[in-house]
């Protein structure tokens, strides 16, 4: 695609013509394709790993400091009958990221469908003004900088695959449209939580929700991006927050409880290619952030 009709804010006219609908359930299978997602081995990323792989997709798993994750790949291996691999990869350094991302998809058949870039941290030191820098990078890199780089990585297979409509090895693409990039947000890139104080976090997350609207409009031609803005759910990532802070957030839903990771619906949505309706440019809600969004911003009459 021409850089200039971007920039003139135009674009290209689309020439396929979608085939017959096949069966509902064929429209959101992954059958044959490859995912990797990032921090798969526990909380949302679990979740996810585990829908991809019930729907036939190969899955790779990375991971950062967890100890259990070849133990998780063979689990997935076993139950769905699928490839899957879990691998340590450090997500704030980007060489390594592009390193990872290069030999992981020639191991899994030459061919990459979809990111999750689902791995991150909170901020964990209270007020802003109060808090050192360096957990301040930490934050960002992680979950600003990160998400970036594997964008940046993965998008430059999809191009390549759309242009020459092969996979590494030289063999036809076949069930394949284009790549989906997913990237976890939170409610909190678009609110202000209460009553914790998590300023850079919130930050990181209006980053990653506004980098995935940009690069709908710069990748349209070869990939979609979308973002995923949960509300509270129960993982890993929230264990050092104390049991009051929770009962107040609890007090500000209206359904009174958190929720465990809930992300099926939405892995089918995003990243099915014949059910997916051209989904991109989308930020997704869970169901218990819709609800909430309203009732926990900072300086809401209750």
């Amino acid at each position: 695609m021409s850089t200039n009709s971007i920039q003139r804010g135009n674009f290209i006219h689309a020439t396929e013509r979608r085939a017959e609908a096949p069966p509902i359930w064929e429209r959101f299978s992954l059958r044959g394709k490859t995912a990797i997602v990032t921090g798969g081995t526990s909380g949302i990323g679990w979740s996810v790993v585990q829908a991809f792989a019930e729907m036939g997709a190969n899955v790779v798993i990375w991971y950062n400091t967890s100890t259990k994750g070849p133990t998780q790949a063979a689990l997935i291996e076993q139950r769905y009958g699928v490839k899957c691999k879990a691998y340590q990869v450090d997500i704030q350094n980007a060489a390594a990221v592009q390193a990872a991302v290069d030999e992981h998809v020639q191991e899994f058949n030459g061919r990459l469908d979809i990111f999750v870039a689902n791995a991150g941290i909170p901020w964990t030191k209270g007020a802003m003004v109060d808090g050192d820098l360096d957990h301040y990078h930490q934050v960002m890199t992680t979950d600003l900088d990160g998400p970036y780089y594997c964008a940046k990585a993965a998008a430059k297979h999809w191009r390549r695959q759309k242009e020459e409509g092969t996979d590494l090895n030289g063999r036809k693409l076949n069930n394949y449209i284009a790549g989906s990039f997913v990237a976890t947000a939170s409610m909190s890139g678009v609110i202000v939580n209460i009553p914790q104080l998590q300023a850079s976090y919130n930050a990181a997350k209006a980053g990653v929700i506004h980098l995935c609207k940009s690069l709908a409009v710069e990748w349209a031609r070869y990939a979609r991006a979308n973002s995923i803005s949960p509300g509270y759910i129960i993982t890993e990532i929230s264990n050092f927050v104390p049991q009051e802070t929770k009962d107040i957030w609890k007090d500000k839903i209206p359904l009174g409880f958190v929720s465990l990771p809930p992300l099926k619906p939405f892995s089918n949505k995003l990243t099915s290619e014949d059910g997916r309706v051209r989904v991109t440019n989308s930020k997704v809600h869970s169901y218990i952030s819709l609800l909430t969004q309203q009732a926990i911003q900072l300086g809401q009459t209750y």
